[in-house]
């Protein structure tokens, strides 16, 4: 099997597309599409998110500790797309997009309507890394939207239409291939 050796870069693909919104009290809030986006613990939960310190949205989050992470669906892969090459310094985002700022519980900044989860966080840790900032959010509050609720209550994350992010290009995800521990599942007769 032949292989080349590249210089060090992120091949780590696919990610999970999302837009982050943000805001300032009396400010018209902003949205920043970010693929450098994990989660990094699940008690507390907590998710990071990377951003250039040149961006609009890195002051917002910086100054105010926090941010709502808002899930791609495939009905909202071109306004993430806009999100994510438009500056809020000069548009206003949720107008063009006709998207509708979300009310959050937690935090002042709105999340996205249109996004069928939306992840609302505070700032517990800011670190540097170089080109981008990492900011680590504690997840205070969750919105998930009823149409994915099944009969028993369940939300069905995986019907909503998720998109990922891979190598510059957007994609819908696809077929099931197994389930957590299916690898070790005993067999029925």
């Amino acid at each position: 099997m032949a292989k080349q050796h590249w210089k060090p870069g992120n091949m780590l693909y696919p990610v999970p597309a999302v837009m982050v919104s943000c805001g300032r009290i009396g400010e018209t809030p902003n949205i920043i599409t970010v693929a450098w986006a994990g989660t990094v613990c699940s008690d507390p939960a907590m998710l990071s998110v990377s951003i250039r310190p040149e961006r609009y949205s890195y002051d917002i989050i910086r100054e105010t500790g926090e941010f709502v992470v808002n899930l791609v669906t495939k009905d909202l892969v071109f306004a993430a797309d806009y999100c994510g090459v438009k500056s809020g310094r000069e548009v206003d985002k949720y107008r063009e997009m006709k998207l509708t700022p979300l009310p959050s519980q937690k935090v002042s900044a709105p999340g996205i309507g249109e996004s069928p989860v939306n992840i609302e966080c505070k700032v517990v840790q800011t670190l540097p890394l170089g080109s981008h900032t990492m900011f680590v959010g504690e997840v205070v509050n969750v919105t998930v939207e009823d149409a994915y609720l099944n009969g028993s209550g369940k939300f069905e994350l995986n019907d909503t239409g998720l998109v990922s992010y891979s190598h510059g290009e957007y994609f819908l995800l696809g077929e099931k291939l197994g389930k957590f521990g299916y690898s070790v599942q005993k067999k029925k007769n």
